[in-house]
C-alpha cells in the first residue's frame, strides 16, 4: 500500500507540474515566450503586443489578437496568473541602437512589468533582455532593475545564455531575468554543447526565389573580403566596420540590420522560413507579412528552445518544495551571471 500511495503521489506531482500554470505573454512579440512555456501545458490568459505586425502573427497562430499599449491597459483587468513573461524593448540598451536606457521612453517600460507585479503578485516571472542591459551606464540601470524586483519581495536569478549552446546553429546571446515570490532552489538550464548544422536549417537554393540573391557586383566584393575558403555551409556576416565573417553558423539576427547583413554562402539572403527556424519556431508556424515585416518581427523574437529550457527549470523549481535559505539564495544569484 505504502507504494501505491507514493507512486500515486508521483503521478500528481507530474501532472502539476504540465497542467496547473497560468501566464500572460508581455511585449509578447509573435509569441516566442509563449511557445516555449506551452511545451510544457502552461495556459495563457493575456497577451499585450503594440506593434500592428506582430500582432496579425500573432493572431493567426494563437487565434487571439493582443491587447495594444501597455500603458493604455487597465491593470485591473488583467488576469490573475502565475507567472509574468516579458521579454520587454531590449533597443534602449543594446548596441546597435542607441543605448539611451531610461532616457529613451522604451526603456521605461521595465516600469510598467514592476507596476502589474505590485498589483498581481504572480508566483513568478521570466524577463528577456539583451546582453548589454547588464552594463548599460556602468552597470546603473541594471541595478536599478534588479533592485526594483527585489522591493517587491521576488528573489531573483540572472544570467547570460547563448542560443548556439541550445540546439540552433544562431549565436545570439541574451540576458534572462528570472524571480519568485518565495525562495526556491532554481538553477538555470545547462547548456546541451551542440547544434543543430546549418545544413539542417537551410533551403535549397534551386528552391529559392531569385529575389533572393544578391548582384554579381554585391557577390564580387563580398567575396574579395572573405577569406579563400569559407566553410560550407554558412552565413557571411558583415559587421558595423564592413568585415565580413563566414561561419557554420548564424550571428544573430536583428530587426533592424540591413538586408545583406546575414547572406548565405555569399550569394543569398536569409528565406522566412530560414529565419524561423534559426529562432527555433515550427515549420508550421504562420507568417503572412512582407519580407521586411517578417525580418523586423522574427529579429525581434526570441529563440524558443531557450526559453522552453528556462520553462521547464522555473516549472521544476515551483513544484519542488526545497526552499534555501535567504544566506544560500544570495551565494546563488551572485555566482549566477
Amino acid at each position: 500500500m505504502e507504494g501505491f500511495l507514493s507512486q500515486w503521489n508521483q503521478l500528481i506531482k507530474s501532472l502539476s507540474f504540465y497542467i496547473m500554470y497560468k501566464t500572460i505573454d508581455l511585449f509578447a512579440g509573435i509569441g516566442g515566450i509563449r511557445l516555449g512555456f506551452e511545451a510544457y501545458h502552461c495556459q495563457n490568459v493575456f497577451a499585450s503586443e503594440w506593434d500592428t505586425d506582430a500582432q496579425t502573427v500573432y493572431a493567426a497562430n494563437f487565434g487571439e489578437k493582443p491587447a495594444g499599449d501597455i500603458n493604455l491597459i487597465d491593470l485591473q483587468t488583467i488576469p490573475p496568473h502565475d507567472i509574468l513573461l516579458a521579454g520587454f524593448p531590449c533597443q534602449p540598451f543594446s548596441i546597435a541602437g542607441k543605448g539611451l536606457g531610461f532616457a529613451d521612453t522604451r526603456g521605461t517600460l521595465f516600469f510598467n512589468i514592476e507596476a502589474i507585479l505590485a498589483v498581481k503578485q504572480p508566483q513568478a516571472f521570466l524577463l528577456e533582455n539583451v546582453k548589454r542591459l547588464t552594463t548599460h551606464d556602468h552597470g546603473k540601470t541594471f541595478a536599478i532593475i534588479l533592485d526594483r524586483l527585489k522591493r517587491l519581495g521576488y528573489t531573483v536569478f540572472y544570467t547570460v545564455l547563448n542560443s548556439l549552446n541550445f540546439g540552433l546553429p544562431q549565436k545570439r546571446e541574451r540576458i534572462y531575468i528570472v524571480g519568485f515570490s518565495q525562495p526556491l532552489d532554481f538553477h538555470f538550464p545547462n547548456p546541451s554543447g551542440i547544434y543543430k548544422p546549418l545544413a539542417e536549417i537551410l533551403e535549397n537554393d534551386a528552391e529559392v526565389s531569385e529575389n533572393y540573391f544578391l548582384s554579381k557586383e554585391i557577390r564580387q566584393k563580398r567575396l574579395q573580403k572573405v577569406k579563400s575558403f569559407p566553410p560550407y555551409p554558412s552565413i557571411w556576416h558583415e559587421n558595423i566596420g564592413g568585415h565580413i565573417s563566414a561561419l557554420p553558423y548564424s550571428c544573430a539576427l536583428r530587426a533592424g540590420g540591413s538586408y545583406n547583413y546575414l547572406v548565405v554562402n555569399g550569394v543569398r539572403r536569409l528565406t522566412v522560413t530560414e529565419m524561423l527556424r534559426l529562432q527555433g519556431f515550427p515549420d508550421d508556424f504562420k507568417i503572412s507579412l512582407s519580407y521586411s515585416g517578417a525580418r523586423k518581427v522574427i529579429g525581434n523574437s526570441v529563440t524558443v528552445p531557450v526559453i522552453q529550457a528556462i520553462a521547464r527549470e522555473m516549472l521544476k523549481a515551483l513544484q519542488t518544495p526545497k526552499r534555501m535559505t535567504s544566506e544560500h539564495s544570495q551565494l546563488k544569484i551572485m555566482n549566477a551571471c
